[in-house]
C-alpha cells in the first residue's frame, strides 16, 4: 500500500518553507513595497526588477491545457536535474535510502544521488534489446528503496521500456516510480501522464529542452499527484525559475503547431539517417529508436570520433559506457547535415 508520508524523510515531514513575499500577497497591485526589490527598474527595455511567480501558474495553466492535466499536477523545475535532485532531497535519507537505476541510462541519476548520499543499486537492462530484467529488479528492492528511475525512450539506447513492465512496477512497488519522458514527443508508445490518477506513485518528468527546442531555458516538468506535487514545492528553491524564462516558455507554448511539425520531420530523418548509416561499413548495427537520437554501435567509435571532431562534427562516444561497447550517440540533425556526417563517417578508413 503506498504511503506518501511514510516514504518522506523525517526533516521534510517537519520543515516550514521559505514563505516569499509573493507567496503571501496574490492579486494585482499598483504599488510594491514588499519584497526589497529595486523600486526604480531595470537597467534593461523589460523591467526585471520584480520576483517572478514562485508556483510559475501562467505557465502551469498552459500547459495545462496541452498536456491535459490540472495546473495542480504540474511541477516545473530548473531543467529536469532539479526535479531529480528535490526527489532525492524529499524522500531519501542520506546513507540509509537506496535508489534503483537502469544502466546504461542518463548519468545524472546517479551523480544526484551521489551528491545526496543515496545508495545506488544498478540493475543494467538486458543485452541488445534493453528491457528491464525484472527478476534482478525484484532481488534490487528492499525496504530503504525509495525512488526507481525509468527512462524510456531511454538515453544513450533510445528504446521505449515495455510498458506492461512498467505497470508491473507501478502496481507492485510501495515506494515512486519516476518515469522519464523528456523523450517521449518522438515515440509510438504515449505518455503515462493519462495513468496519473492510478497510480499515486506515479512521477512523470518531461522536458522542453527537447522537442521544444528550449534546452538554453532550463525548463523541466514533472506531473504527479498533487499531493506529491506539494512536497517537491515545499523543497524546491523559492524562486526556482526566473522571469524571462516564464515570459519565453509561455511564448513558445503558442506555436505548438511549429513543434508538432518539427517532430514529424525529426522522425523521418531519424528512419533515413538509420538507412544511411546501416549502409557503411563502418557502422555494424544501428538499434532501434524512439528518440531524435540513434546509438550506432561501430567498427571504431573513438577513431570515428575524432575523426568526426576534426572536422567540426561533434557526437557521443558512448564506447565505454554498460551494454554500449563500439557505439556512438548521434542526434538526429537536419537533412543537410545528416548528410555531411554520413559523408564524413564513410570517408573515414
Amino acid at each position: 500500500m503506498f504511503d506518501l508520508n511514510s516514504l518522506l524523510r523525517d526533516n521534510i515531514k517537519r520543515l516550514v518553507p521559505y514563505s516569499t513575499a509573493r507567496d503571501e500577497f496574490k492579486g494585482e497591485a499598483s504599488i510594491f513595497l514588499d519584497a526589497n526589490e529595486n523600486s526604480y527598474g531595470s537597467p534593461l527595455p523589460v523591467k526585471y526588477n520584480r520576483y517572478p511567480d514562485p508556483m510559475q501558474w501562467k505557465v502551469k495553466y498552459k500547459l495545462a491545457e496541452i498536456k491535459g492535466v490540472p495546473p495542480q499536477n504540474i511541477f516545473l523545475g530548473n531543467g529536469s536535474d532539479e526535479v531529480i535532485d528535490v526527489l532525492y532531497r524529499s524522500f531519501c535519507r542520506p546513507g540509509i535510502d537506496n535508489v534503483v537505476l537502469f544502466p546504461p541510462t542518463y548519468g545524472m541519476y546517479e551523480v544526484s544521488a551521489n551528491i545526496n548520499d543515496v545508495i545506488v543499486r544498478k540493475v543494467s537492462l538486458t543485452p541488445d534489446t534493453f528491457q528491464l530484467d525484472m527478476p534482478a529488479l525484484q532481488e534490487a528492492v528492499d525496504e530503504n528503496t525509495k525512488l526507481i528511475f525509468i527512462c524510456s525512450p531511454n538515453n544513450p539506447t533510445g528504446n521505449s521500456i515495455d510498458r506492461s513492465d512498467i505497470e508491473m512496477i507501478l502496481n507492485n512497488f510501495d515506494g515512486i516510480v519516476v518515469i522519464d519522458e523528456a523523450y517521449i514527443n518522438y515515440a509510438r508508445q504515449k505518455t503515462f501522464i493519462s495513468e496519473l490518477t492510478e497510480y499515486p506513485n506515479l512521477v512523470v518528468m518531461q522536458t522542453l529542452s527537447k522537442a521544444w527546442g528550449l534546452a538554453a531555458l532550463r525548463v523541466g516538468m514533472a506531473f504527479a499527484g498533487e499531493e506529491i506535487i506539494n512536497v517537491l514545492n515545499k523543497v524546491k528553491a523559492p524562486y526556482n525559475i526566473n522571469q524571462s524564462a516564464q515570459d519565453l516558455v509561455l511564448e513558445a507554448l503558442n506555436n505548438i503547431v511549429q513543434v508538432n511539425e518539427w517532430i514529424k520531420d525529426a522522425v523521418v530523418e531519424r528512419d533515413k539517417l538509420a538507412a544511411s548509416l546501416e549502409a557503411l561499413p563502418q557502422v555494424e548495427y544501428v538499434y532501434p529508436s524512439d528518440a531524435n537520437f540513434l546509438l550506432a554501435k561501430t567498427t571504431d567509435a573513438k577513431g570515428i570520433y575524432n575523426s568526426l571532431v576534426e572536422q567540426g562534427i561533434i557526437v557521443r562516444d558512448r564506447s565505454k559506457v554498460e551494454l554500449c561497447g563500439g557505439c556512438l550517440r548521434i542526434t538526429v540533425g537536419t537533412p543537410e547535415e545528416n548528410v555531411t556526417l554520413v559523408k564524413a563517417i564513410n570517408d573515414f578508413k
